[in-house]
């Protein structure tokens, strides 16, 4: 059964989204990077493992340059290949050099503004150039924009970056001053449930740590969004007190949120039971306090959220502290989660056992989910008789829970004998020969709207770790391909 809703019901979501996959396009592939750059900030800053002089001059240079000039080129990149990433970097340059703080929000403005006006400027002379004189014109076409838009933001775009980053570590500071961190968590988590973590995470946090751990050693702003011990609570409370398919698959979801940190396929479980968003307010709220408290943090971004990374960017003398943020997260969502689950148990359960005698033919998830609101749009999924081999899985950043969902389904063509290909993308990238678009049910809209041919077919998917879901998709394929 399809429920619709107008199309632009929830384009404010669908916008958000699509501003926090943008700045996670350039992030997330240098996430490596920020995590060698903390290593190397743990290990040699005056209050790291092995204090060094020497090598410590290694920590502010890839911080105050490198880093910011590879999010500007990945930002260029992304909207127009090498000459966007080329004319992003120069154009990241303008801001960051002469800067007394970290620029990395200066290269996600720069970089694409670069990368836009270059495109620009290359369409302008599109077809016009005589050949022969392409290479010298799209030389000369960079190497003028390039030296505008260094100059310009040397002298006229980093005062204002710097006076709005300023305000911005100011609100940061206040906050931390009167201890009111913490109920960040009445936001962020919440945000996490509608896909917007990634905006949370790599648009704010990350940056304003960053500049945090040159002036103090550490940041709890890196724990602000990627604590997973919330959501690791609410598993546990559904794996105990949860019914039909969310008790059963709420194991598997908790141990590859607590070893692997994909906060992805939690977030489904809060919106079978919205009430239950609560446990990890509560659980990430006391992980602050205490935090706040005692000087929790660390030296870079944990990225994904996972307890083993927040190990690794723990700085010495922090462990106690940053271990009891994890587990007071896990206790206190867990008992709230736990405390809301029981409430409803009973009912769940009678619905369940109802429906089941009725024999409707629903699937336990589907019984589970009577008390949740209905789904807030509906999937284009119409078989359209064209061969389906290309499969795309897109999530937000086309890593944890997408990359998790492709090798389930790979597996299970193989073994049903289906020649496809299934590829893992973020939603942001989705290739024009896709002939199937399997994303979460929260990111459909925005899908909807990236995509190209109108008459692709698009699947929606709640819990990545649900076994059916990938007999769904494959019955799909057969009755399209005609098999």
């Amino acid at each position: 059964m399809e429920f619709q809703q107008p199309a632009n019901a929830n384009s404010w979501r669908a916008k958000i989204q699509r501003m926090g996959g943008f700045l996670s396009s350039m992030v997330m592939p240098n996430i490596g990077v920020f995590i060698a750059w903390g290593l190397m900030a743990a290990f040699f800053i005056p209050t790291g493992w092995t204090p060094n002089e020497h090598l410590n001059e290694l920590v502010p240079p890839i911080l105050n340059y490198l880093l910011p000039v590879l999010i500007g080129y990945t930002g260029g990149y992304n909207v127009y290949g090498k000459r966007g990433g080329a004319i992003g970097a120069l154009a990241t340059m303008g801001v960051v050099v002469g800067a007394d703080i970290t620029m990395l929000i200066g290269g996600m403005i720069m970089g694409p503004i670069g990368a836009i006006l270059m495109k620009k400027i290359d369409g302008l002379f599109k077809g016009k150039v005589k050949p022969g004189l392409e290479m010298l014109v799209d030389n000369f076409s960079l190497g003028f924009l390039g030296f505008a838009i260094a100059l310009i933001g040397f002298v006229a775009v980093e005062p204002i970056f710097a006076v709005i980053l300023s305000f911005i570590s100011g609100g940061v500071d206040w906050l931390m001053a009167r201890n009111l961190i913490p109920l960040t968590s009445i936001f962020v988590q919440p945000a996490q449930v509608l896909f917007l973590n990634n905006a949370v995470n790599h648009g704010i946090m990350i940056p304003l740590g960053t500049q945090q751990v040159l002036e103090t050693g550490k940041s709890l702003l890196f724990l602000v969004e990627a604590n997973g011990g919330a959501w690791v609570g609410l598993l546990i409370a559904f794996s105990m007190f949860g019914t039909g398919m969310a008790k059963k698959s709420a194991p598997a979801s908790m141990l590859i949120q607590f070893l692997g940190g994909i906060g992805e396929v939690a977030f489904p479980y809060a919106m079978i039971k919205p009430v239950t968003i609560l446990a990890p307010i509560a659980g990430n709220m006391v992980a602050l306090a205490i935090g706040q408290l005692f000087g929790g943090g660390t030296v870079g971004a944990v990225s994904p959220g996972s307890f083993l990374a927040l190990l690794m960017m723990t700085p010495r003398g922090n462990f106690v502290v940053n271990i009891a943020m994890y587990a007071s997260a896990v206790l206190v969502s867990f008992i709230v989660g736990a405390f809301f689950l029981r409430l409803s148990l009973k009912k769940d359960l009678a619905a369940e056992e109802a429906l089941a005698l009725e024999g409707a033919g629903a699937s336990t998830t589907e019984v589970f989910e009577t008390a949740a609101p209905e789904p807030i749009v509906a999937e284009t999924a119409v078989p359209t008789g064209k061969m389906i081999k290309n499969v795309i899985i897109a999530c937000d950043a086309g890593m944890g829970s997408s990359a998790m969902g492709a090798s389930m389904l790979s597996t299970k063509a193989r073994k049903n004998m289906l020649e496809v290909t299934v590829k893992n993308v973020s939603v942001d990238n989705i290739p024009e020969n896709a002939d199937l678009i399997i994303t979460n049910e929260i990111l459909l809209e925005r899908v909807k709207g990236l995509t190209s041919d109108k008459q692709v077919p698009i699947l929606t998917i709640k819990n990545f770790l649900d076994n059916s879901e990938y007999d769904r998709f494959i019955k799909f394929i057969r009755e399209n391909n005609g098999e």
